[in-house]
């Protein structure tokens, strides 16, 4: 179906099988085919949301139908603490313990003949020799509680008796398979030990024939229950060394014993044989798990299975316009609650995924997030009582599912321009609006302005830019580089004369990057040549120290935060410019400036009226440099 053809998703085909609804990881999916066919490990390397969770799904689908097994835990006679393990084809272990649990009350049945028989002497006879007057009344009234309460006390003994046996010889079903038509599929993600490894249970009555039997208390773990299927564990770098460890073990050998696994369980003492656990192993992660993760457990995926990067993005394509299409269709049909969405709706999906991508020509991947203004935008809709959910209810639903750093952007842009912490108008020497974003560990970027301010003193002493604010590495790097743009410009100016100083006002949230470089470079300039900065003038872009600008992340939720301070001008790289997706409408508020070097955004963003010698200057500097 060509992309024009549909007028609504529910128009799109949605594929049956899992692995077919994966959207835009077409060399991950073909790794995972050939991972089902061989019964390879996988390593799913990427950010949360691209389709990991999804792949091991498609993958256990995809698994040969084999013979599932059930497993027992039997009764050591030998040793109660030795539990037994057997196996039996799949859907035939219930039956073999509710035979087994028939036997031990067949035994006791003529033993309930012989109860009912001596419940009728005991009852009887005493009323047999009241009646003949063999006996006083004393004596048959003392006769008939002592019958009554021998009676009771038998028949309690005899219940206990009864259950212990039975329970005592009864198999239990560790595993259960009963039904299933494919191979299991198991997210052990987050799972401690002992429901990953298997655990046995604590036991409160350990003597006095009360106790429960050892095999009765062992729980299988679910890389048991995975038997022949699939266990995915996502940020498996979270798993202890020694789980990890344990991990090994049991992909290496196909089987592991169960035991106590915590302070609860029943320790060391009870230790099965070892059980089957034949299984696919998905481990799952970002580059950050790598670091984390158990070396040998790596080796052993990567040594007989694959690795594999996830994509974060695709190019914005026709064909991929339409993936996005169904994906939106797969997500009405997986939630179930919400109508499907008309055209228009779905290219105002598009124009987010583009959005989201921060990459010119290119959708996002991380498609879980995307799933959320879906799913809002379809609430919305319903609400209202619309047929299709349609593109104002997209739009709606940007607002409503802001997330945590969108509202706290909101509410900074809000307080420092209430506090005039931010100037939109005017012009001031020294201070220049940057800008810098929040969050990003979801793709989702939050655009806030950042003043920054700059002041030059007397004395010449220090060896580079003082710079104060909550700065990381990287900032404190930037800062270095814009360093040696001003002694490359000023050098003969400044050496022995002045310091300078940066401040990035109140940023209790940090400045991570170095994409205010240019507006810290831009702030230095001002003071030192007293030149004013437009303070309607907002700036984001990283610089060499050769003074080229080079592109930044964010650019689009920048421009964002540059509009709805009310600015009138943003300056970007060059390079940025085809990353910048935002509605026409909205645009149109703000001119967006492009530039190349630090000479191009000087030339915007001071006011050089008197001081045009020190433009030309800098600019002969810039034409000597290169």
């Amino acid at each position: 179906m060509a992309e024009a053809d549909f007028k609504s998703t529910k128009d799109l085909k949605v594929p049956k099988r899992v692995i077919d609804q994966v959207i835009g990881q077409e060399e991950a999916v073909e790794v995972t085919k050939k991972a089902a066919s061989q019964r390879r490990h996988l390593l799913l390397i990427g950010e949360p949301g691209t389709g990991k969770s999804m792949i091991g799904l498609g993958l256990a689908e995809l698994l040969p139908r084999e013979k599932l097994l059930d497993i027992h835990a039997f009764p050591n006679p030998n040793d109660e603490n030795q539990t037994l393990i057997r196996t039996v084809p799949a859907g035939k272990g219930r039956d073999l313990a509710l035979q087994a649990r028939l036997q031990g009350m067949d035994a006791f049945r003529n033993q309930s003949v012989i109860l009912f028989i001596v419940a009728l002497v005991v009852s009887f006879l005493p009323y047999y020799f009241w009646r003949n007057k063999d006996i006083s009344d004393v004596v048959f009234a003392a006769s008939m509680i002592t019958g009554m309460v021998f009676l009771i006390g038998f028949m309690i003994f005899l219940n206990l008796s009864r259950k212990t046996e039975v329970r005592v010889r009864a198999p239990k079903v560790i595993v259960d398979n009963f039904g299933n038509k494919q191979a299991p599929f198991l997210d052990a993600t987050g799972a401690h030990a002992g429901a990953l490894l298997g655990d046995v249970l604590h036991d409160p009555f350990q003597s006095g024939g009360l106790g429960t039997p050892a095999h009765d208390r062992v729980v299988a773990g679910m890389i048991h229950k995975a038997n022949l299927g699939v266990l995915f564990i996502d940020e498996i770098a979270t798993l202890k060394p020694s789980t990890q460890q344990e991990l090994l073990t049991a992909l290496q050998e196909g089987k592991f014993a169960i035991t106590g696994q915590s302070e609860r369980s029943a320790g060391a003492m009870v230790r099965t044989e070892p059980v089957p656990c034949t299984f696919i192993l998905i481990a799952a992660g970002n580059m950050e798990t790598l670091k984390y993760m158990h070396p040998a457990l790596r080796s052993r995926i990567r040594g007989y299975g694959y690795e594999v990067q996830m994509k974060e993005t695709m190019p914005d394509t026709p064909d991929n316009r339409l993936k996005i299409a169904r994906f939106i269709a797969q997500e009405v049909l997986r939630d179930g609650k919400i109508p499907h969405f008309s055209r228009d709706a779905v290219m105002a999906i598009v124009e987010e995924a583009r959005k989201r991508a921060n990459r010119k020509g290119h959708l996002t991947l991380r498609l879980r997030e995307l799933g959320g203004i879906v799913r809002a935008a379809g609430d919305l809709a319903k609400e209202q009582g619309a047929e299709l959910v349609e593109a104002k209810h997209v739009k709606e639903a940007k607002k409503v599912a802001r997330t945590l750093e969108q509202q706290l952007a909101d509410k900074i842009i809000e307080r420092r321009k209430e506090y005039e912490v931010i100037m939109t108008s005017g012009e001031k020497v020294g201070r220049v609006n940057g800008l810098a974003v929040l969050g990003g560990e979801t793709g989702i970027f939050s655009g806030i302005i950042l003043p920054i301010e700059s002041q030059v003193s007397s004395g010449g002493k220090a060896a580079e830019i003082i710079a104060t604010g909550k700065l990381g590495d990287i900032a404190k790097e930037a800062v270095k580089n814009v360093s040696a743009i001003i002694k490359t410009y000023f050098g003969e100016d400044i050496k022995g004369k002045y310091d300078l100083y940066v401040q990035f006002l109140q940023t209790y949230e940090g400045v991570e990057g170095d994409s205010a470089s240019i507006a810290v470079a831009t702030a230095v300039i001002s003071a030192l040549e007293g030149v004013p900065v437009r303070q309607d003038t907002a700036m984001t872009g990283s610089l060499t120290v050769r003074g080229d600008v080079l592109p930044v992340g964010g650019v689009s939720a920048k421009v964002e935060a540059a509009i709805e301070a009310g600015l009138k001008k943003v300056i970007v790289p060059r390079s940025n410019m085809n990353d910048i997706v935002i509605e026409k409408t909205k645009l149109d508020k703000i001119k967006v400036i492009a530039a190349d070097h630090i000479v191009d955004v000087l030339k915007e963003a001071l006011v050089w009226a008197g001081k045009e010698s020190i433009l030309r200057k800098i600019q002969k500097a810039r034409e000597t440099a290169a």
